[in-house]
């Protein structure tokens, strides 16, 4: 809702009598319907992962917890998502089982305050934040343990609520120390984003977890966040909240990391089984972010063994054509 400064706001029981009945109803309704217009960039809560029913993830006003139903069109975004793919398709990276020996999809761990702190040495050290961090020996590793690709490692201590990631990650003596290519810690009841230019474990210097689709959501009915996701080709550029680019092309055709994509509100998702359809639906209120170089148009998720990969796969008819670009320079910085 939007507060009037004080020495601004009509004085309802002022004596004088200027302000008529007529005029306060004017006000009312006024104030009704600005709070009606907010609400379509409303923050809700986004639901707490399991393992750490206490921390919530970021605070509800964060960027990844707002609505972009009501933003306008980004002016470029046709061209914008012609660039990515209008007739490719939408593909769910995350389900149940395995895929070449591995989970599908970023997996995450919680651990105690009291989990003991092991070294991680960083290849990208000056854009990192320094160890110790609390990995398990037994830490899920994206892929899998004998993974060639992005190997995130991602720890919540559901303690402190703090989230740790790492890119690359590769356990050494058992897992009493540890490498990874970078590495980021957030705070997860505060806003505070990477340095100006530095990367996190993903390119855009963003957190992952709180983009992933998760299984508990989509069985409780509802994703209250954005999603994230990848393209194979970014320009040099970041927009708020991402904080670093991971390409050398400078054609404004192309998105740039923390771009903000969302699906059609004139597009038919009734027909959709219900994970599927659960996931669209956040993608019309919420949208997605570009988060890292990668294939295009693939979601991000947390591997489950409850998933219904026959529903999700039903995400693969959705062409990036139904998308539009959000320009997000209207949506208020916590």
């Amino acid at each position: 809702m939007i507060v009037r400064p004080s020495h601004l706001a009509p004085k309802l029981g002022a004596p004088n009598g200027r302000w008529t009945e007529v005029k306060r109803i004017r006000w009312v309704l006024v104030l009704g319907l600005a709070t009606v217009a907010a609400a379509g960039m409303s923050a809700a809560p986004a639901k707490p992962p399991p393992g750490a029913p206490n921390c919530s993830l970021f605070p509800r006003d964060n960027h990844w917890n707002r609505r972009v139903d009501r933003l306008p069109v980004h002016p470029r975004s046709r061209k914008i998502v012609s660039s990515v793919g209008r007739q490719k398709t939408l593909h769910p990276d995350f389900g149940s089982g395995t895929w070449d020996g591995g989970p599908i999809g970023i997996p995450y761990t919680t651990v105690a305050g009291n989990q003991p702190r092991v070294p991680v040495a960083f290849g990208y050290e000056d854009e990192s934040d320094p160890g110790p961090y609390p990995i398990p020996p037994n830490a899920p590793v994206e892929g899998g343990p004998d993974a060639d690709g992005d190997r995130h490692v991602i720890v919540v201590d559901r303690d402190e609520c703090v989230l740790y990631e790492l890119f690359d990650a590769r356990p050494h003596d058992e897992g009493a120390r540890w490498t990874a290519g970078s590495g980021a810690r957030w705070d997860l009841d505060s806003n505070a984003l990477r340095p100006k230019g530095w990367t996190s474990a993903d390119a855009a210097g963003l957190p992952i977890l709180p983009g992933l689709v998760r299984y508990d959501e989509v069985a409780a009915g509802e994703i209250n966040h954005a999603l994230r996701f990848t393209v194979s080709r970014t320009r040099r550029h970041y927009i708020y909240p991402a904080r670093h680019f991971a390409s050398s092309w400078t054609s404004r055709n192309l998105p740039a990391m923390g771009q903000r994509f969302r699906l059609k509100k004139s597009y038919e998702i009734k027909g959709f089984p219900r994970q599927a359809r659960i996931v669209l639906r956040a993608l019309k209120r919420y949208g997605m972010i570009v988060a890292d170089n990668g294939s295009d148009w693939f979601i991000s998720g947390s591997p489950h063994d409850r998933w219904d990969n026959g529903q999700l796969r039903a995400l693969k008819s959705v062409e990036g054509k139904h998308f539009v670009v959000v320009d997000t320079s209207k949506l208020a910085r916590p």
